[in-house]
């Protein structure tokens, strides 16, 4: 038991000056998995306005929407993260990463 917390130990001291990086990557992955749904609903609620009004909301969205969502979701994230007990918080971001992985293959982008 002693080498399994000294293991856990040292993989979250070794992430541990990366947590705001983690947030980051975090959330990125998630946008690039689930984008395409946001992108479909975004597109369905312009649908009715004309062609430049569409296209010009579309581009403020993606360029400026998706920035700002990581921009102030990244700290919550990071906040979330610092919640965990220190031991544990390796393991978990190592699982994070593995279930994104999951669920990225599970819809065909890898």
């Amino acid at each position: 038991m002693a080498l399994l917390d000294t293991f856990l130990n040292y993989l979250s001291g070794w992430i541990r000056p990366y947590y705001s990086e983690i947030a980051l990557t975090i959330l990125a992955t998630v946008l690039v998995v689930y984008g395409d749904v946001l992108n479909k609903q975004i597109k369905r609620i312009l649908r009715p306005y004309h062609f430049i009004l569409r296209t010009l909301a579309f581009v403020l969205i993606c360029a400026f929407g998706y920035g700002l969502l990581i921009v102030f979701l990244s700290p919550l994230v990071e906040k979330l993260l610092l919640m965990l007990p220190a031991m544990y918080r390796g393991i978990c971001v190592v699982t994070c990463f593995l279930i994104l992985g999951y669920l990225a293959e599970k819809r065909r982008y890898i």
